[in-house]
């Protein structure tokens, strides 16, 4: 297994000198547990060298820094885009995305100094956008509630993109949170058809239970919002599905539905493809050809999936996202003050 010498948003290069190591070999600790939960998974318990990585400049993602405190997935959502990660350490995209599981044990302590930094400006920091941060494996280690009480401190604003529903274990230090700095909470519901989250997103919550998620949230202050993703061409984007999707959305008390169509990179794209193969074999054909040009469905289907879900948000009353207030960084008490700091409005 390849652990040293190794960028977080890179593939290793042979010879390559130029990026820090995440880790190195000695700093490795690989467990078993044999509960229910954790049955045939195991963790590669790791003290990470740093935790606040900057995304690179041709994603397509609409911030820049992330924290992700876990690498592989026990969701094992067939369609993940992260499998590909997995093969940067030598692990298998496939089943070994989904039960060999890196956990960054030092990620709560290692944020808090990054944020102490006085480089850092208070950057927006995204969460889950890779794996998910509320996955099985953090109802065991923990390491949410020091990340957020370190974002708090610090009044750092951030957001979390979530298929769990343990988030909820943490509402009242996201309410704290949120009292301080700009808190954005999305939780992930592509689709409320029973059969086809039972065959891709195995490991999750119930789409009903997530919703849930989503209603508790609301109810406490939190505004929420649903990422409706992914939306799979053929399986779940016919008319009465994404009507079905959206109806439960707006009856959860979201704030915004946002879609968002399948998109299989490499790694990815290998895994969902055997799938679709084994389980539904008449559609291959059909995948391969609107898949043709690349990791992403056309341009055209992309517009007709967008039009119909802002149809439907529209006509079952969910607004559209707002954006939330400026920081608000607590008065610290210094034994000698210095002078006043004016704060950058978000």
């Amino acid at each position: 297994m390849r652990w040293d010498n190794l960028a977080e948003n890179d593939p290793p290069r042979p010879g390559a000198g130029g990026a820090a190591a995440l880790f190195d070999a000695d700093a490795v600790v690989t467990r078993t547990f044999d509960t229910p939960e954790f049955r045939g998974v195991t963790f590669h318990e790791v003290r990470a060298r740093s935790i606040v990585n900057r995304v690179p400049g041709v994603s397509r993602m609409p911030f820049e820094w992330t924290v992700n405190p876990y690498r592989g997935c026990t969701h094992a959502c067939v369609y993940c885009f992260a499998r590909k990660t997995h093969s940067y350490l030598d692990l298998d995209t496939g089943l070994g995305f989904d039960s060999q599981i890196v956990v960054k044990v030092n990620a709560p302590e290692l944020l808090r100094r990054h944020l102490a930094s006085k480089r850092w400006q208070g950057a927006h920091i995204a969460m889950g956008t890779n794996v998910d941060c509320y996955q099985r494996a953090e109802g065991r280690y923990r390491l949410m509630p020091g990340i957020i009480e370190a974002l708090r401190d610090h009044a750092n604003p951030f957001s979390i993109l979530t298929k769990g529903t343990l988030i909820l274990r943490d509402l009242e230090l996201l309410q704290q949170a949120s009292e301080v700095t700009q808190v954005g909470i999305s939780v992930s519901v592509g689709f409320v058809d029973d059969a086809l989250w039972r065959t891709v997103e195995p490991g999750t919550p119930a789409p009903e239970r997530r919703l849930d998620v989503v209603r508790t949230l609301t109810g406490h202050g939190i505004g929420c919002g649903v990422l409706m993703a992914p939306v799979i061409p053929f399986l779940g984007d016919h008319p009465d599905q994404l009507r079905a999707t959206v109806r439960a959305i707006a009856a959860s008390g979201a704030t915004s539905v946002t879609p968002l169509v399948l998109h299989l990179r490499p790694g990815a794209r290998e895994w969902f493809m055997g799938w679709l193969a084994e389980h539904h074999p008449h559609l291959v054909r059909r995948y391969e050809r609107l898949y043709a040009e690349g990791a992403y469905a056309p341009k055209w289907y992309q517009r007709r999936i967008t039009r119909q879900v802002h149809d439907l948000a529209t006509e079952f009353g969910i607004g559209p996202a707002h954006r939330g207030a400026a920081r608000r960084v607590p008065r610290r008490v210094e034994p000698e003050p210095a002078g006043p700091t004016q704060l950058t409005l978000l």
